[in-house]
């Protein structure tokens, strides 16, 4: 084994609360677009499950970036990318390079994961 292998290994609390944080805060902007129109322009038309989908972006991703009610939320966002993956993307092509939905896909198991994992520290919730 080398010097390497668990050079970071002390640090895996504040590595994950840093992706926990950073997933929340580029999460609440694909919010943010949909129903404030910023930081850009949302140019699809806003059906009732648009609006939805950016209310559970926004308010679901300043909860896990916060760590605030952070399984509920992450496994709420979790489930509202699965669907945005399906709808929007999977039934083009099989695979997410070519269908769009690469980070559909991503957002749906980072979220899901942190929904296992909880909040961490840096957060309000403190499991």
């Amino acid at each position: 084994m080398s010097q390497f292998d668990n050079m970071l290994a002390d640090k895996e609390p504040q590595a994950y609360a840093l992706v926990r944080i950073v997933t929340g805060f580029l999460f609440i902007f694909h919010g943010s677009q949909k129903l404030l129109n910023f930081p850009k322009e949302f140019t699809y038309d806003l059906s009732p499950l648009m609006i939805a989908a950016g209310g559970i972006e926004l308010i679901g991703g300043i909860l896990v970036m916060i760590g605030l009610f952070t399984r509920p939320a992450a496994f709420i966002c979790s489930g509202t990318m699965a669907v945005a993956y399906w709808m929007a993307h999977g039934m083009r092509d099989v695979f997410p390079m070519l269908n769009g939905g690469e980070l559909a896909a991503l957002y749906c198991f980072v979220f899901l994961f942190i929904a296992a994992k909880g909040p961490g520290i840096w957060s309000f919730d403190k499991s």
